[in-house]
């Protein structure tokens, strides 16, 4: 069943064309990864998912109801989180706070403590920190920071906008066996991230995205042994 689908979706920024008709879909349990250059579309995709950014037209649909129109915090109420790019971390809040913060939508008590324990579980470095200065965090522990806050409002599905960047191997290689685990654990997953091979590697579907259009649709496997893709997106001829 599609827990997400997008319809015909357009979005112009003024006179340009960002986003040309596009559709696609992710269903329930899957890790879904939207690959493609930069400038290709991939974070406005996201940013209009989650009612940041307008669609000029087309619908979005989440859990069954058209979203296209709802404003992104009553978005969040209803099961979906964005880990946007960059971290956007508050920079001079504790770790502990941050996490609190994303839990703004639940009033919920024993499920507050409930999701913390499970968010510290996952990282207990955040739970090592949490009286620490969220910007004082290394990069890598930064965006454990942003994952585990998007975690906090309890999400049926989580949008990821480029989790590896300007992270050292290391941590890459931690960052991708958490989503894998978050996945495990019960949460969708929509992935944004330039190391395509990574996110082929850990996704079950995927769509290349060029200049605002899907131009390929198939499995992550089929497209790791496309020629197309690997010549363009994995650095193979």
């Amino acid at each position: 069943m599609a827990l997400l689908k997008v319809s015909n979706l357009e979005v112009s920024y003024g006179v340009i064309r960002a986003i040309k008709g596009i559709s696609f879909e992710v269903n329930e349990g899957e890790i879904i990864a939207l690959i493609g250059a930069n400038g290709a579309g991939k974070t406005t995709i996201l940013n209009t998912i989650t009612g940041l950014v307008p669609a000029k037209s087309g619908t979005v649909e989440f859990d069954g109801k058209n979203i296209t129109k709802t404003a992104a915090h009553k978005i969040v109420r209803m099961g979906m989180a964005h880990v946007p790019e960059g971290r956007r971390i508050f920079q001079n809040l504790t770790v502990y706070d941050n996490l609190k913060l994303g839990a703004f939508t639940r009033d919920d008590k024993k499920e507050f403590k409930e999701n913390l324990e499970r968010v510290y579980a996952s990282f207990p470095r955040l739970e090592e920190r949490k009286n620490q200065i969220a910007g004082t965090l290394s990069g890598g522990e930064q965006q454990m920071l942003a994952i585990g806050r998007g975690l906090m409002s309890n999400p049926k599905l989580m949008l990821l906008d480029e989790p590896s960047m300007g992270l050292s191997p290391i941590f890459v290689a931690e960052i991708f066996e958490i989503i894998q685990t978050i996945n495990k654990n019960g949460t969708t997953v929509l992935l944004v991230e330039q190391n395509a091979k990574k996110s082929l590697s850990i996704s079950n579907r995927a769509y290349v995205l060029e200049t605002g259009k899907i131009t390929i649709a198939d499995t992550s496997e089929n497209l790791m042994n496309n020629e197309a893709v690997k010549k363009a997106y994995l650095g193979e001829d």
